[in-house]
């Protein structure tokens, strides 16, 4: 296992480049008012990738997770790029951090982080039919592929190290759709 990374330090920061706070100042249909604030993200929104080896075993990635300062296991994710379709996105990720591209990759749902507060929203895809094929990525360590059956979800949930909340609502989303696919 990967030895954490050392804080050297710590600093306040304006929220950059990819995120822009906001204040809103609304007036409700009764005439209420309200400020709210909100998180607006800058790009085209993310993706992340149930990438299915076989028909019951999912990759996931286990990388460092700076919000926490631990190593988390999840599954592929990240931005879209300027110009890149949402199943691109999910194709040149899949390649970059697992080192598999798919043959067979359909989208599933959106998902969105804190609606209350963030624009955000992430692209579920699921991705079938996997081949080798690995491009280099921006990610400063190499990622440990740790393959799951997906039919033991119970048991990945449950360990310190699986909490993202984005990767466990796809891992349930993608099983149940593939539970459906096979009763069709």
């Amino acid at each position: 296992m990967a030895k954490l990374p050392q804080i050297h330090a710590r600093t306040s920061q304006d929220p950059g480049k990819f995120i822009k706070a906001e204040k809103l100042e609304l007036e409700f249909s009764n005439g209420a008012r309200r400020s709210y604030e909100r998180l607006c993200t800058r790009g085209l929104g993310a993706v992340i990738v149930v990438a299915m080896l076989d028909d019951d075993t999912v990759l996931m990635v286990k990388e460092y997770a700076a919000g926490l300062h631990h190593y988390e296991l999840g599954l592929v994710k990240g931005r879209l790029e300027i110009g890149e379709s949402i199943l691109e996105g999910a194709q040149r990720e899949l390649k970059e951090e697992a080192g598999y591209g798919a043959k067979n990759l359909e989208e599933l749902t959106v998902l969105s982080l804190a609606p209350g507060y963030m624009t955000h929203i992430t692209h579920v895809v699921l991705a079938r039919d996997l081949y080798p094929d690995k491009l280099v990525g921006d990610e400063p360590e190499e990622l440990e592929i740790v393959p799951w059956p997906i039919s033991d979800l119970h048991t990945l949930v449950q360990r310190p190290d699986c909490t993202e909340g984005r990767s466990i609502a796809a891992l349930f989303i993608a099983r149940e759709f593939m539970q459906r696919e096979k009763t069709s």
